[in-house]
């Protein structure tokens, strides 16, 4: 990040805890013993994080991941820089981030590049949530089904 003189400020400290928040992950993955055992350990670390989410983003944190492990179960759920994660072959496919995480006006459904969402020239790669309704849910569901397809 620059200031108006074009000198270097760093990382913003929300940036900061990511990064440390992906490091306490990757020691805690490299520990775990057998794949089953580092894909359930996985899972709970997700809900758990979810868990200790603000109340209006932990519903839709928690819709979002009932939706995404229901519409594409070939994707693991997994933490990724302290956000609930699913990820295909250990990579990354989409992520929710909380508004409160980043103090932003809305939380946010991300795709990686990795994600088969492609349209032409341009296409999204993240959408604003601020209510997971019936409507949204089978959105994400169309969504994530064509990112693994």
């Amino acid at each position: 990040m620059s200031n108006s003189s074009g000198t270097y400020e760093g990382f913003t400290a929300e940036e900061r805890a990511a990064m440390k928040d992906h490091a306490k992950e990757t020691k805690a993955a490299a520990r775990r013993a057998s794949a089953a055992d580092k894909a359930a350990q996985a899972e709970q670390d997700v809900l758990a994080k979810i868990a200790e989410t603000q109340e209006s983003d932990r519903i839709m944190a928690e819709r979002v991941h009932a939706v995404v492990t229901a519409g594409a179960p070939e994707l693991a759920p997994k933490l990724w820089y302290g956000m609930p994660s699913y990820a295909l072959d250990g990579k990354v496919v989409c992520f929710f981030q909380s508004a409160e995480k980043f103090k932003a006006r809305y939380a946010t459904l991300g795709f990686s590049d990795l994600a088969k969402l492609d349209e032409g020239t341009m296409w999204p790669a993240g959408f604003a949530l601020t209510e997971v309704t019936p409507e949204v849910e089978e959105r994400i569901t169309a969504l994530v089904k064509r990112a693994v397809g």
